[in-house]
């Protein structure tokens, strides 16, 4: 098992990403901070949608596309905020190598 955490500051917020990785694949995986994102359980949402995932930056960022291209609105943060908060986690959890 391994486990990624990393803090991003955006521009007006904190995005927070932990994930846990089982088997290649991701086990469980949440994401916090003080970001405003519109419908509010849209978050809920792009965690579902990453468990049971690949655990590969490739799958990750193809899903975070597809979440971010479906007109959810976002104050304080920007969809590549979430992409450096995945990525830095997923490179924390020894999956990814530094960029």
């Amino acid at each position: 098992m391994r486990i990624g955490v990393y803090e991003h500051k955006a521009r007006k917020g904190l995005i927070r990403v932990s994930i846990r990785i089982a088997g290649g694949v991701i086990d469980d995986v949440s994401v916090t901070g003080d970001f405003f994102i519109y419908p509010e359980d849209s978050v809920f949402q792009l965690e579902s949608r990453l468990k049971g995932l690949e655990a590969s930056w490739e799958a990750v960022s193809r899903v975070l596309d597809e979440f971010f291209s479906s007109g959810l609105e976002l104050a304080g943060a920007t969809p590549e905020d979430f992409k450096i908060a995945f990525r830095k986690a997923l490179e924390e959890a020894g999956l990814v190598e530094g960029a």
